[in-house]
């Protein structure tokens, strides 16, 4: 079982890859060595053939064979030994006890001597050398040490193991140490930050980006969570904050006008006043808590938007008709611009309770700012705007005291009220949802002042919803 903790499994790992290495080169490193002291020991009896063959040429066999029994004195110390073959096939042992006295297979060819290896019937190997019986007038010799090859290679192979060993605690745990600490330390802060998100009470303290590539990106992605959080905490507060404002001035209208009609302090014209009062208050709440409805619907973003196949003139037109009866009340105009005989229909997708909400929302704010005698434009037409899709644009224009200079962007704030003529009965979150409905779509809203005097909003709208793309990761450095 893998353990619990980063630092554990990177230690694990170092010490996984630092046994799978030491056996790789111990590996390695055994053969090398014990092919070479091998070589050695063959090098070591290929010169001894110089002595043999001279004294089996120079000396009667009488004197030879004590010659060689002299000379081989060191190879019988050794743990070797020495035979001989005669011409008849006759095997006799002059030095040594090995065994077994079987000769190995003598040189081929051009070959004036053999040096190979060797089992004897106890099954130890021997490094042995056999010259040409060519050389020796007949006699086959064979002389053989134990082969201590593979324990010279292992005590020798320890003693690198260690140098080895030594050099990977002193290099490697340092270098896991420093790893270990590269990831944990950026992990833990962010653990430590992701753990104070909860009950953090505003902005979040942006992590620096340190370790490695893959450390880095996560903590620039937290930083941008948490700064996202942050904001929509604050904008939280803020429309709590506002609603509440704006939820005390009618309530504390219904309850007053209310009170007063129940002891009787208001009565007759006061009365059916104090009543119109309250019933326009609470049309006002009924108001927000509409558009707090179309709030928490954006939320959902454009999941949120069911599209179907709507006609922009017969919108506008749609709009005007529903306040016709506002207007002409106050004494305003509606001028609806209708589609020109021979042009084509301002057709596109969208959401029509959002599309709806939209117009409803422009023409209301336009007329709360109007007066006896003032007017309200509605236009659609076909708008392309550089770097977007084709889209139809709908504006509602009035020619009353417009927007005050530099608010033409504030206005689509929440609850922005720069100025009080523009604000009238309102909820201050009209032009708020009006940008927001029509981003979802991904459309633009903007408003801009008009001469001699008055305002306009326009909202561009795309043939067809362009949904969001999702977010690209960020480029990981190299």
């Amino acid at each position: 079982m893998l353990p619990r903790s980063l630092t554990g499994r990177i230690v694990l790992a170092f010490v996984g890859l630092s046994v799978a290495l030491l056996i790789a080169v111990s590996a390695t490193l055994f053969l090398v060595l014990r092919e070479q002291h091998q070589n050695q020991a063959k090098q070591s009896l290929g010169a001894q053939v110089v002595w043999l063959v001279y004294a089996v040429n120079s000396e009667k066999a009488a004197q030879w064979e004590g010659t060689i029994v002299e000379e081989g004195a060191d190879i019988q110390k050794a743990g070797g030994f020495i035979l001989v073959q005669n011409p008849n096939g006759a095997i006799r042992v002059l030095v040594g006890n090995p065994s077994s006295v079987k000769i190995p297979p003598g040189p081929t060819g051009t070959a004036s001597v053999i040096i190979d290896t060797t089992r004897t019937s106890d099954g130890q190997s021997y490094v042995y050398v056999e010259p040409s019986s060519s050389q020796t007038k007949g006699w086959t010799f064979v002389m053989a040490e134990p082969d201590r090859s593979i324990q010279e290679a292992l005590g020798d192979l320890y003693r690198a193991l260690l140098i080895v060993i030594l050099v990977l605690l002193a290099v490697g745990i340092p270098i896991a140490w420093l790893l270990s600490r590269s990831l944990t330390g950026p992990m833990r802060r962010l653990a430590n930050a992701a753990a104070a998100l909860p009950s953090g009470p505003g902005e979040v303290e942006a992590l620096p980006l340190e370790g490695p590539t893959e450390v880095r990106n996560l903590t620039r992605r937290f930083n941008a969570m948490a700064h996202e959080l942050a904001s929509t905490r604050h904008e939280e507060a803020q429309l709590l904050a506002n609603l509440r404002h704006d939820l005390r001035t009618p309530l504390t209208s219904i309850g007053g006008f209310a009170e007063a009609i129940a002891d009787g302090t208001a009565s007759g014209e006061r009365a059916a006043a104090a009543a119109r009062t309250i019933a326009e208050e609470a049309q006002r709440l009924e108001r927000l808590v509409g558009e707090l409805g179309v709030v928490e619907r954006l939320r959902q973003g454009p999941a949120a938007l069911r599209p179907e196949a709507l006609d922009g003139t017969r919108l506008i037109a749609d709009a005007a008709t529903r306040f016709e009866g506002r207007a002409a009340s106050q004494g305003v105009t509606l001028d609806v611009a209708g589609a020109a005989p021979g042009e084509p229909e301002l057709t596109f997708t969208g959401d029509r309770l959002a599309v709806e909400r939209i117009l409803q929302n422009l023409v209301d704010n336009a007329l709360s700012v109007l007066t006896q005698g003032g007017h309200v434009w509605l236009r659609a037409a076909a708008l392309t705007l550089p770097g977007r899709a084709s889209g139809i644009s709908m504006s509602v224009t009035d020619d009353g005291p417009g927007f005050p200079p530099g608010t033409t962007e504030k206005v689509f704030e929440r609850f922005f009220r720069a100025d009080p003529s523009r604000a009238g009965s309102g909820s201050g979150l009209g032009l708020a949802i009006v940008r927001e409905l029509a981003r979802a779509h991904g459309g633009e809203a903007w408003a801009e002042n008009v001469a001699p005097h008055g305002a306009r909003v326009t909202v561009l709208l795309p043939l067809a919803p362009v949904m969001p793309a999702a977010r690209r990761p960020e480029p990981e450095e190299s």
